[in-house]
């Protein structure tokens, strides 16, 4: 018999993506340093989220380069029962801009992808087999 591997519950089966992506419209704040050591805001509206990343829209285009670490976070008035990841409900998150995208004439504001700097939750296997001779010698 062939035992099948139970994929974690975050992995989407029909995409590469590390989780599923939730579609949303939450208001957020980014806070970062610029290159001369000011804070720098932004007010932002994010649109998707998943347990490692985010799609965030800011409707007045910000100066961020790629790989730039920014600190992320949800309005404090989001509700609780919102279905979201367990990552985006700690509050304050450092992130990294992966992906910068201008405006376009539709009125979507500039696009930024954002890679949660969390670390993945670790899934252990437990083993299958294990020998006679170590169940007798542990006990």
């Amino acid at each position: 018999m062939q035992s099948r591997v139970a994929e974690p519950p975050y992995r989407p089966a029909d995409s590469n993506r590390a989780a599923a992506r939730i579609d949303v419209a939450l208001p957020a704040r980014l806070m970062w340093k610029d290159q001369r050591g000011a804070t720098r805001f932004a007010t932002v509206m994010t649109r998707n989220v998943s347990e490692f990343g985010a799609y965030v829209e800011c409707q007045t285009p910000v100066s961020l380069p790629l790989y730039r670490l920014v600190q992320f976070q949800l309005e404090k008035d989001i509700n609780d029962g919102q279905d979201l990841p367990a990552s985006l409900k700690q509050g304050r998150l450092t992130a990294a801009i992966y992906r910068v995208q201008p405006p376009d004439a539709r009125g979507r504001g500039q696009g930024l992808a954002l890679r949660l700097m969390i670390e993945p939750k670790r899934h252990a296997a437990a083993p299958e087999h294990v020998a006679p001779e170590r169940i007798r010698a542990s006990a």
